[in-house]
């Protein structure tokens, strides 16, 4: 059960050469993996979070607009919040800032950050996140590793990584493979997906250690900024497979802060079930219903 709801996660590396691999139906989350508070008390908790995480189904509209509701909801309580965003690759950050100060237009972040090329879901699923951070003058954070980078490492492996590849990901003895939880659920949902013809790479190590260098990159990010900016909280939007347990970005954003102080709180989205877990770990604090 585990492995079916992690398929439906659209883990990414998948998505490295389709984008249509990864459009999943809308999954479901057993109700005993989450804690079960109304809309009103999910928000209250979040906004006492250094960062927040809102895993999506990367093509579920009401995933989407469920995410704008809770930034614009957090932005109420508190001005400085900075937005995180898988969709972009650091590279690009400059790009997004140009947009924010309003140097460049909608259309021309869509050509320049090579959106299309890059994570090519809707831009209309996102366009709403990035106007209201334009509006109100919120921070954007391009988190996510260059896609040749990415796909290098899957079909090579780290060590295949020039110096000037590696300039946008951390460094190399920070890639933890360690976890072998998180290696067991990618080893199924690999197998699964190899079988099915959508693997991109001979090797799961090498597969793996692509995954893993996603979720590092991101989440060095992440700490990267917090550590400069500790009075603003951090809202990343993120695919379910980097969220669901605290594998992928949260618990490598911890390893790197280092503060007892430090809260991060995630969120899924989904229709809930009566579905038993085998999982001991609580899949993400809290479940946000669709209304």
């Amino acid at each position: 059960m585990k492995i079916t709801k992690l398929c439906a996660f659209s883990l990414g590396i998948f998505c490295l050469c389709s984008f249509p691999a990864c459009a999943h139906p809308l999954p479901t989350i057993p109700q005993n993996e989450q804690q079960q508070l109304n809309q009103k008390e999910i928000l209250e908790e979040l906004a006492k979070a250094d960062v927040v995480y809102l895993g999506e189904t990367h093509n579920s509209e009401l995933d989407h607009e469920a995410q704008l509701e809770i930034l614009q909801a957090l932005y109420q309580d508190n001005q400085k919040i900075a937005l995180g965003m898988e969709m972009f690759q650091r590279p690009f950050q400059e790009k997004i800032d140009q947009y924010l100060a309003g140097e460049i237009t909608e259309a021309e972040l869509i050509e320049q950050t090579e959106y299309e090329q890059r994570w090519g879901f809707p831009w209309e699923y996102y366009a709403p996140l990035l106007r209201f951070a334009k509006a109100k003058q919120l921070k954007v954070l391009a988190l996510n590793t260059p896609a040749e980078v990415t796909r290098k490492v899957a079909r090579q492996g780290l060590a295949s990584l020039t110096t000037d590849e590696q300039q946008y990901i951390p460094p190399l003895s920070e890639i933890r493979t360690d976890n072998a939880s998180y290696r067991e659920m990618i080893q199924k949902v690999y197998e699964a997906h190899a079988h099915a013809g959508h693997g991109n790479s001979d090797s799961f190590e090498r597969f793996f250690t692509a995954q893993v260098l996603w979720d590092e990159t991101m989440a060095q990010k992440i700490a990267q900024f917090y550590q400069a900016n500790s009075d603003y909280q951090v809202v990343v939007v993120a695919g379910r497979g980097h969220v669901a347990y605290g594998y992928g970005i949260p618990s490598r954003v911890e390893r790197r802060i280092e503060d007892n102080q430090f809260v991060q709180r995630s969120v899924l989205f989904g229709v809930a079930t009566d579905e038993p877990s085998e999982q001991e770990e609580s899949i993400a604090d809290y479940f946000w219903q669709h209304q």
